[in-house]
């Protein structure tokens, strides 16, 4: 994308401490809506986020966000919300105390500041009968929503959420995605750092790759999964034609069998029980070019598409490696 599209834009972006590179001359642009950011430890992902949210300055090149640079820069700040991995919460306090304190200092009036702070622990879905508890007695889980709810007190226009799925039971996980999906819904940017890789993929549209503190690759899932092959031909001699096995669901599934079969596009296929239709792909690559030509000539539609062997783990395992 552009960098007239994007809310973080970086050039020739570099950090280092010392003799160790933190981020190697990174250009990169991240749009608006839910990014993930994903890598191997070491891979640079919290030097960038700790650039972008102002807690150090670059070494060399640029970082933006909101056209503005975050060293530095409080107006910009109180636009971001930022939740750490590490935790630094006062055992002694409850949440609705300590959520108090930090909305009086961020400027909000003491009339406002106490139905604001009930609101967000509604919001982060902390049960009521919890708040009387110090967060000193409360689960990892739980110290993740009081973290969600710090970071949101401020109402950010963006939001950087650093490993936010640590500590959460399944049930929690899935409330924390429907959170985040809300608040895209209303406007704010999210950037997820998390090793979590299905939960960013069935909630993310944007991903950010690094390694070695370099952008190994950026863009939304669907064009990670069509250059996938490409960004690979030159390590594998052009062997790699995509993932050959996909679930679909038409309403003509029979019809679409037929059709598959008879281009020379489909070695098989079988149905689940839940109406989907798994196929392997003799030739994957005719088989991305030429669909929707042949769903528009015969008169079917496509109602889901998603491939069994592409996930984001396994493109992030296919580039990092």
């Amino acid at each position: 994308m552009s960098a007239t599209d994007a809310i973080i834009h970086a050039q020739d972006l570099s950090r280092w401490y010392g003799i160790v590179m933190g981020l190697n001359n990174i250009d990169l642009h991240i749009p608006p809506g839910l990014t993930g950011l994903v890598g191997p430890n070491g891979a640079g992902k919290s030097t960038l986020i700790r650039i972008i949210t102002g807690q150090i300055r670059p070494s060399s090149g640029e970082l933006t966000v909101f056209n503005e640079r975050p060293w530095n820069n409080p107006r910009l700040l109180r636009q971001i919300g930022y939740c750490p991995e590490d935790e630094a919460m006062p055992d002694d306090l409850t949440p609705l105390l300590w959520l108090e304190s930090l909305g009086l200092i961020s400027g909000i009036s003491a009339g406002k500041v106490g139905p604001r702070c009930r609101d967000l622990l509604h919001r982060v879905k902390l049960a009521e009968e919890h708040w009387p508890k110090t967060i000193g007695q409360y689960s990892k889980g739980m110290r993740q929503r009081v973290k969600l709810a710090q970071a949101l007190l401020h109402t950010p226009r963006l939001l950087v959420l650093d490993e936010p799925m640590n500590g959460l039971d399944p049930m929690g996980r899935q409330e924390m995605q429907q959170i985040l999906k809300q608040l895209s819904d209303e406007g704010v940017s999210i950037l997820i750092s998390s090793h979590i890789l299905p939960e960013l993929e069935a909630l993310c549209s944007h991903v950010v790759i690094l390694n070695w503190g370099r952008v190994m690759a950026s863009g939304s899932q669907t064009e990670l999964r069509t250059l996938l092959p490409q960004m690979l031909d030159g390590k594998t001699g052009g062997a790699n034609r995509g993932p050959s096995r996909y679930f679909l669901r038409s309403d003509a599934p029979q019809r679409l069998v037929q059709v598959l079969f008879a281009e020379g596009l489909l070695d098989g296929f079988h149905m689940e029980e839940d109406g989907l239709m798994a196929v392997h792909l003799s030739d994957p690559q005719s088989f991305h070019d030429r669909l929707p030509a042949l769903l528009a000539a015969h008169g079917i539609a496509l109602f889901e598409m998603r491939s069994q062997d592409c996930s984001l783990q396994d493109i992030f395992n296919r580039i990092t490696q």
